[in-house]
């Protein structure tokens, strides 16, 4: 298990750019499935769950190459779907939850697919109900082997039907949109969900000859063809990334621009930041964050306490809410973090604790921050990343911090984040990996 260990403390300066984005990158790998022809993905990011899904797919006998630094091309012409049923294919699907997305386009080409339960992180309970919902209504079924925790889907005649899913599942949409486009008829998805990320995968998937109609609302409306085409596609910049190199600069005083920072697809990211006080300039694409900021939280129109909770897009990504409570650390104000989806990412809260901080941990999902305003900084401290975004909220934490931190088990980090240790020593921070 590898470690970082931090000196905090320390103004960073520069610019970063942001990776290609993690969640777009696992969807539109899965989607190369979907044609024998070879598909072309560029700006692929350098980290843990990309390149053990790039390897799963090799194993199931797509030809890869890799043509340039975060540029692949695939070509499914090969699969061998006996690798679905081995113990080898079990142990890697198990350890990545975003390899779920196979199962939509091998049963639409293949009419089959299986899968064991998938991992991930230890965020709490993420069912898998949408996905196998959408499949039946495409007329798909299924059947779960309790003693080896593994799903069989079949379908011998897909049809395309209308469909309201329970929630907004980015993977669940994902999943039955690239089962839905080789399916024939209509397939009106309702309640789908419309992240940045299943945009792009829309996109991708229109540019290979699939009709989809309602890309970027949650009322997608596609029409089954027979067959799709090769495309070249690229990989958005990361979301998640941009908003965690906010939290960075403002957390620990540092002036930084985050260049191609996609702010058309940012949604209400920099208001909510602007929310706890934080000042950011957006032009040109680039995100300036000026250094030395004492941040006030706002509070609502009524003087009661700021409220920042998540929601489906276009409400506020789940994915940031630790970034956001690390950085209420250091408010002058109070603010509550309502973690609606996940009920156990506020866990981390107590290692915060520790370091100083003065957070009331109300239950599973809510956690009320009284920010220490500058006057008082964290102090260093020794823990463990329980998962990809509280890992990068800790590290945070502890770039800012009074004195050494350090992080056991980054591996959970190095599966979001590309090279994130390499990339912050260029703007001054001192963190070596052990």
């Amino acid at each position: 298990m590898s470690s970082f260990e931090v000196a905090g403390g320390r103004p960073l300066k520069g610019e970063i750019t942001p990776q290609g984005a993690k969640n777009e990158a696992l969807q539109v790998i899965c989607a190369t499935l979907l044609t024998p022809e070879t598909v072309t993905i560029d700006n692929l990011p350098d980290i843990l769950d990309v390149n053990n899904l790039i390897e799963l797919l090799r194993e199931l006998g797509v030809s890869i190459q890799k043509i340039s630094r975060g540029k692949y091309s695939f070509s499914a012409v090969n699969i061998n779907p006996d690798y679905l049923k081995t113990k080898e294919f079990k142990k890697k699907a198990s350890s990545l939850r975003g390899s779920i997305m196979i199962m939509g386009p091998l049963l639409a080409r293949f009419g089959k697919a299986f899968f064991p339960k998938p991992g991930g992180d230890k965020i709490g309970r993420r069912r898998m109900d949408t996905h196998f919902y959408g499949f039946e209504k495409l007329g798909a079924s299924f059947d779960f082997n309790s003693e080896d925790i593994f799903y069989t889907v079949h379908a011998e005649n897909l049809k395309g039907s209308y469909m309201l899913l329970d929630e907004a599942s980015v993977t669940g949409t994902a999943n039955i949109v690239m089962a839905a486009v080789l399916t024939p008829g209509t397939t009106t998805i309702y309640n789908a969900a419309c992240e940045p990320y299943i945009q792009q995968l829309c996109k991708m998937l229109v540019n290979m000859g699939a009709q989809i109609s309602g890309i970027g609302s949650n009322l997608l409306t596609i029409e089954g063809v027979s067959r799709l085409r090769g495309c070249e596609h690229r990989v958005m910049p990361d979301i998640i990334e941009i908003g965690s190199f906010i939290g960075l600069a403002a957390l620990t005083g540092s002036e930084i621009t985050i260049k191609d920072a996609a702010t058309e697809h940012l949604g209400v990211i920099p208001l909510a930041f602007r929310r706890m006080g934080i000042t950011i300039d957006i032009s040109d694409n680039n995100i300036y964050i000026p250094p030395k900021q004492k941040y006030a939280i706002e509070t609502f129109i009524d003087g009661s306490i700021m409220t920042i909770s998540d929601a489906p897009w276009p409400g506020l990504t789940p994915d940031l809410l630790s970034i956001f409570l690390v950085v209420a650390t250091q408010a002058n104000g109070s603010v509550l973090i309502h973690q609606k989806m996940f009920e156990s990412r506020l866990f981390f809260v107590d290692k915060l604790i520790d370091m100083g901080a003065r957070i009331i941990l109300c239950d599973p999902h809510r956690a009320t921050v009284i920010g220490l305003n500058h006057e008082t900084p964290l102090r260093g401290s020794v823990m463990t990343s329980p998962d990809i975004r509280a890992g990068v909220a800790l590290l945070i934490a502890a770039l800012s911090a009074k004195g050494k931190s350090t992080i056991h088990n980054i591996e959970q980090i190095d599966r979001g984040y590309e090279k994130i240790d390499e990339r912050l020593k260029l703007l001054g921070a001192e963190i070596r990996r052990i």
